[in-house]
């Protein structure tokens, strides 16, 4: 878990984009991971993030289903209301390539299957930090 000094307000995609530029410097990643930070109605994260560490290049679909409804469960104890922003990291250099945004459109899909309201995700790489959008990578499989 990693604590930030000053609540950010989350109402775009830009400001998602700056939490994760902020919170994730130095970039370089020697696995896969996760990162998730929980939003309240109020466009407030939580304080506390999150983090799935050491996962394979692409998870069983069953794997993100069963993420989808951890946030879900979390969501209605914690911040009835709120959403998930979400950042997939990993090693390299390069922006998103088709496992980046495969992996983004299974977690769309299971978060739209478990009623799971989320932010665009977000994709860091040893190098950068990209934003994935739902509309970009579920249509290329339209």
């Amino acid at each position: 878990m990693t604590n930030t000094s000053l609540t950010p307000i989350l109402r775009t995609q830009a400001d998602v984009e700056q939490l994760w530029r902020t919170l994730m410097q130095p970039l370089g990643w020697s696995r896969r991971a996760w990162w998730f930070a929980l939003v309240g109605p109020d466009d407030h994260p939580l304080r506390q993030l999150g983090e799935f560490e050491d996962l394979p290049p692409q998870l069983p679909p069953e794997e993100v289903a069963q993420a989808a409804r951890l946030w879900r469960g979390l969501l209605d104890e914690l911040l009835p209301g709120g959403r998930v922003a979400l950042l997939i990291c990993r090693p390299g250099r390069g922006g998103p390539t088709i496992v980046d945004r495969d992996t983004a459109a299974a977690v769309y899909d299971a978060c739209r299957e478990a009623a799971v309201p989320l932010e665009v995700i977000h994709l860091a790489t040893d190098e950068d930090v990209w934003p994935l959008p739902a509309d970009e990578v579920l249509s290329r499989g339209a």
